[in-house]
């Protein structure tokens, strides 16, 4: 099992490795040339700026029962079609029973927004110490359920 993180603008990084660090659990993250990393921990691996650049070459590298960290619906989808397992940076697991609706509900969402000429939508929300801890707990769970099933 390895872990990749889609590490550009990322804010569970830090959380990420110190528990792939806990469990010897070879990390990579990925970012542009507009988000460059340095870690102690993890190989980084910076690629072009190009539009989903970082997205194409995460998916190349992971394998079957690797994790990918992403807060993107359709590189998570990459990624269980390759048999990997996904987490989003709110500790949401991604499934083959949730996919489908979360990448439909992504469409309709932008549909609409081209439609209503809205092309601004607000930020998320501020990230607290609870949605940080929420994640450690949900991230390490999934750690474990991967060590368990290669």
């Amino acid at each position: 099992m390895q872990i990749f993180v889609d590490a550009d603008a990322c804010p569970v990084v830090r959380i990420v490795e110190e528990i792939a660090e806990k469990y010897h659990i070879r990390t990579t993250l990925l970012c542009d040339t507009n988000h460059v990393l340095n870690s102690d921990y993890s190989e980084v691996i910076v690629v072009g700026a190009g539009a989903d650049a970082v997205d194409y070459k995460l998916i190349s590298l992971c394998h079957k029962g690797d994790i990918v960290v992403s807060q993107d619906y359709g590189v998570a989808a990459m990624a269980l079609g390759k048999g990997a397992y996904a987490i989003h940076q709110s500790g949401k697991w991604y499934t083959d029973a949730n996919i489908d609706q979360m990448l439909m509900e992504r469409h309709l969402n932008k549909k609409a927004r081209r439609s209503s000429g809205k092309n601004h939508m607000k930020g998320p929300r501020k990230r607290t110490e609870e949605d940080d801890v929420r994640f450690a707990e949900s991230f390490e769970k999934l750690v474990l359920k991967g060590g368990t099933l290669e």
